[in-house]
């Protein structure tokens, strides 16, 4: 049996070009292996049937669950941010669609996925060159981060205050030091909330 992958209908071919043209260049995603991989790859078919026609909107789809898509210019600039590379071993923590790893997988020499609670508990491999958490969290935690390895590359959401940005960054001494670099709406991981403290 041959499968082949990602050959959508004329409408959705339409829709998948509009938003490379109108959202992620205009949003400064020109990175050409970003354009090709989000060309080739069906947004479609990582949503319900119902939402199939918002796939490519620029805004987040819903999902089951409580989960999000993100907006495409979030995961193209997240995707951009990453500068995947072959000899990579790379940590997924999924958003709840399965869209990004399709889109990290051929970029990257091997690739681990974990939904945010295993990420967030640390129940994942170990080693990590990249660190990719498709979606916005308060803090890393420290179990997660001796999972990678020293100068690990990051790319996570961040949530401080209720703005969330795409941040950047490396391990770095067992800590992870990220910089923000774009303020985009993105949707949360409660898993990876901050312990709140008390207030009187």
């Amino acid at each position: 049996m041959t499968i082949v992958e990602d050959r959508p209908d004329a409408g959705h071919a339409t829709a998948r070009r509009a938003m490379i043209d109108s959202q992620l260049r205009t949003s400064g995603i020109n990175a050409p292996f970003v354009l090709r991989r989000m060309g080739q790859v069906a947004r479609e078919r990582f949503v319900p049937e119902a939402r199939a026609g918002a796939a490519y909107m620029d805004r987040a789809v819903p999902l089951e669950g409580g989960r999000w898509l993100a907006s495409p210019a979030v995961q193209g600039m997240m995707l951009q941010e990453a500068r995947p590379r072959l000899s990579d071993r790379a940590l997924l923590i999924d958003g709840g669609s399965g869209y990004m790893a399709e889109l990290l997988r051929p970029l990257v020499g091997s690739l681990d996925i974990a939904d945010p609670a295993a990420g967030a508990g640390g129940d994942v491999g170990h080693g990590y060159t990249l660190l990719v958490v498709d979606g916005a969290v308060e803090q890393l935690p420290e179990v997660l981060i001796g999972r990678l390895a020293p100068e690990a590359r990051i790319v996570t959401g961040l949530a401080e205050q209720s703005v969330t940005r795409i941040a950047v960054g490396r391990v770095a001494a067992g800590a992870a030091a990220l910089l923000p670099v774009a303020e985009l709406g993105i949707p949360l991981l409660p898993e990876f909330a901050a312990p709140k403290g008390w207030s009187f």
